[in-house]
């Protein structure tokens, strides 16, 4: 993230841009998280989870207050933590979004481990996202499967 002179040098993402607010202190480069209102680490994968955050409240009028950022669940005994879940109005479990650095691919380790979470959450639909790939799927309840589709699913009703 850092260029050899210093600078930040962020990827550019396959997401509309953001407006961030980046600072530096501590050696460190912090983004300020407008759901939880703090700022955190600048790390690759955050960068993809704040884009997404701005992308389904700013484009896909997804309702701010339905997102959850690192939700915690346990499977087989480890304490595992969710990228982002939208709720939906009736506050059950809607999307969960799996983000990734952009130098990480989606393959399938990181779909086994999205689907490790969905299976705790029971998502209707399932986003793998690196930032440049991006993976839409949706949960068919009765046949047990995963289909993919060719665009993100609509903000829960």
């Amino acid at each position: 993230m850092k260029s050899e002179e210093g600078k930040l040098q962020l990827p550019i993402l396959n997401l509309p841009d953001i407006q961030s607010k980046i600072s530096e202190r501590e050696q460190k480069f912090w983004i300020f998280d407008s759901l939880r209102k703090k700022e955190l680490v600048l790390t690759p994968e955050e960068w993809v989870r704040q884009h997404w955050i701005s992308y389904l409240i700013s484009n896909l009028n997804y309702p701010k207050g339905l997102l959850t950022l690192e939700k915690g669940l346990k499977y087989n005994q480890l304490q595992k933590r969710t990228d982002l879940v939208v709720w939906n109005t009736e506050g059950k479990p809607y999307l969960l979004i799996e983000c990734k650095a952009p130098q990480v691919p989606i393959n399938q380790k990181t779909v086994e481990q999205a689907c490790l979470y969905h299976h705790q959450l029971q998502t209707e639909y399932l986003i793998l996202s690196n930032g440049l790939v991006h993976i839409s799927l949706q949960w068919l309840y009765e046949e047990k499967k995963f289909v993919q589709l060719k665009k993100f699913p609509e903000a829960p009703k």
